[in-house]
């Protein structure tokens, strides 16, 4: 199944490009790169010149989707892994963003 606004959520984001739009920490606001690394509570992002780790919980992402197409994602939507998020989708509860 290919990646989209429609099950982003329970995908694998490892290459989707982010940018932080809200963090608890002021300092990851705004910040642009490229998701290289995915744990049940965070992401790293590669900003090019450095690496950064992401804390999910807290935090509201844009995903930018292969189409081009940005998706408001929160970041309390995306704990756990893909599988983990998978099977929340089976009991029902569904893989689209909330926004």
């Amino acid at each position: 199944m290919r990646i989209s606004k429609f099950n982003v959520l329970c995908h694998e984001l490892i290459g989707l490009k982010a940018r932080i739009l809200s963090h608890p920490d002021p300092s990851l606001r705004g910040v642009e790169g490229v998701i290289v690394w995915e744990s049940p509570r965070a992401i790293q992002m590669d900003l090019g010149s450095r690496r950064i780790t992401v804390l999910k919980p807290g935090s509201t992402l844009l995903l930018q989707m292969p189409e081009g197409e940005w998706v408001r994602v929160k970041g309390d939507e995306l704990l756990g892994g893909p599988f983990d998020r998978a099977r929340r989708m089976v009991r029902g509860e569904g893989c689209s963003a909330g926004f």
